[in-house]
């Protein structure tokens, strides 16, 4: 639920070029712990815009202040983010959540940002990809003086052009973004644009990734690739939230990747464009379209496309290991191995034990396995026929005919008409046709000689 906190009494303020009068008061801050989808925070004030919907997220009121400044207001704290039901991590983010609230603007509007300290260390903010003066740009050291907990700095600019950003920290950032410290920005066009289309539904959500242990709750922080939780604002399937649209809807979707990899971001069912850039909107000569795009470290893609089939359409990063939850990855493979026996001899010992890997990993998202507490089973998902078998970096995009505009409620599954779903073929199976060996011909073994002693020779 939302709620908000008192003024933050006694807080030091720095700046460079906001007045005295302008920084005596606070904004309030408001903080949201709900892992649910906020409905489009539509403006209250200001030059009207057509609001974004942050999946499993939310968008930071502002208040207009003198000289019509809109001023926000973020906190950096610790926060706990439910991932997906019956996991919860202790991160680090802003406003009560993991990643931080979304901001909205308009081009060409000044805005007010204060950014308050509740972290055990000192932290700061970098506006990622905006055009703004050196000394708001965030990097401790370099361009300002750390924020210090306790403390609060104020940063003032104007958002010169629109587009698609984010927010996240230049301060011990391995450690501080690796804990969830992150949020988008939106800045809109203040009006008809050439090279940015309206659109009936506008979605966004940043990539990120984290090494957290089954059973345990916090990040470990020195991971730099093997992450077992790849999740989307910081939600793994089955805690992301279906993206729904009414059929022939035109629809945006935005990411912004603040992994440590790439992500080739890839929809089913239909064709998008990629339209914008953290850098800017992309001239239409340069746009062709795709199914999949990778989205690469750092970096930001708009893709926008006409929602006119009807389905529960697959949304995903099409790294596969991507799309599993608390995975391991020192396993190894046993497909094909039989080991009944010994699985028998173990259970006499181990009750619980479970054989893992014999025919492939589905089996494991039938399996009600005993996990430690607060842990993400690797696949867990339902359908309406049965497990999914993907956790992870993995949602939906239900197109509906009769879905109401602005409603941005599950519609549930789709009810597939007649003659359209796939089904088992109950007829007869002709033989495979295999080519014969020509004659004389030595069949082809391949034999493996594995190294004894030390790692050398191979």
């Amino acid at each position: 639920m939302v709620s908000r906190r008192n003024f933050l009494g006694g807080a030091a303020l720095a700046a460079g070029t906001v007045s005295k009068v302008a920084m005596a008061a606070l904004p309030e801050p408001v903080i949201q712990t709900s892992p649910d989808t906020q409905p489009p925070l539509q403006p209250a004030s200001g030059r009207p815009y057509n609001p974004v919907v942050t999946l499993n997220g939310w968008t930071l009121p502002w208040r207009m202040g003198s000289g019509g400044v809109k001023e926000f207001h973020l906190v950096a704290e610790p926060v706990v983010r439910e991932m997906t039901p019956g996991f919860k991590a202790h991160l680090w983010g802003y406003n009560g959540q993991s990643p931080g609230p979304t901001i909205e603007v308009v081009e060409g509007d000044r805005v007010r940002i204060f950014v308050t300290n509740k972290l055990p260390e000192v932290t700061s903010m970098h506006w990622h990809g905006q055009r703004l003066p050196c000394g708001m740009d965030g990097v401790t050291g370099l361009t300002q003086a750390p924020i210090a907990p306790g403390k609060t700095y104020v940063y003032e600019f104007v958002a010169r052009r629109p587009g698609t950003f984010m927010y996240h920290p230049h301060a011990d950032e391995m450690v501080q973004m690796a804990m969830g410290m992150m949020g988008l920005w939106i800045t809109h066009p203040k009006g008809k644009h050439p090279l940015i289309d309206p659109v009936d539904r506008d979605y966004v959500f940043l990539l990120n990734a984290y090494d957290i242990e089954p059973g345990s709750a916090t990040p470990k922080i020195m991971t730099m690739l093997d992450f077992n939780l790849w999740t989307w604002n910081s939600r793994v399937f089955p805690g992301i939230a279906p993206l729904v649209a009414r059929q022939g809807e035109k629809v945006r979707i935005r990411v912004g990747n603040l992994t440590m990899t790439n992500h080739p971001i890839h929809l089913h069912g239909h064709e998008f464009m990629v339209t914008g850039t953290d850098g800017g909107p992309v001239p239409r000569s340069a746009r062709w379209p795709e199914v999949t795009t990778d989205v690469a470290v750092g970096q930001m893609r708009q893709l926008d496309f006409i929602a006119d089939e009807e389905g529960d359409w697959a949304f995903h990063c099409h790294k596969s290991h991507h799309t599993m939850n608390a995975m391991g990855h020192n396993v190894p493979t046993m497909i094909g191995v039989d080991h009944r026996q010994l699985a028998r001899k173990i259970t006499q010992l181990v009750p619980d034990y479970m054989v893992m890997g014999e025919r492939g990993m589905h089996d494991m998202t039938e399996m009600e396995m005993p996990l430690p507490d607060n842990t993400a089973a690797m696949m867990t998902g339902h359908g309406p026929f049965g497990p999914v078998g993907m956790g992870g970096m993995f949602s939906m995009l239900k197109v509906r005919k009769d879905q109401k505009a602005g409603d941005y409620s599950d519609p549930g599954w789709f009810k597939h008409p007649p003659g359209t779903l796939a089904h088992e073929w109950q007829g007869p199976l002709a033989e495979p046709a295999r080519p014969a060996a020509s004659a004389g011909t030595p069949a082809v073994e391949v034999n493996i000689r594995k190294p004894t002693g030390a790692h050398h020779g191979h």
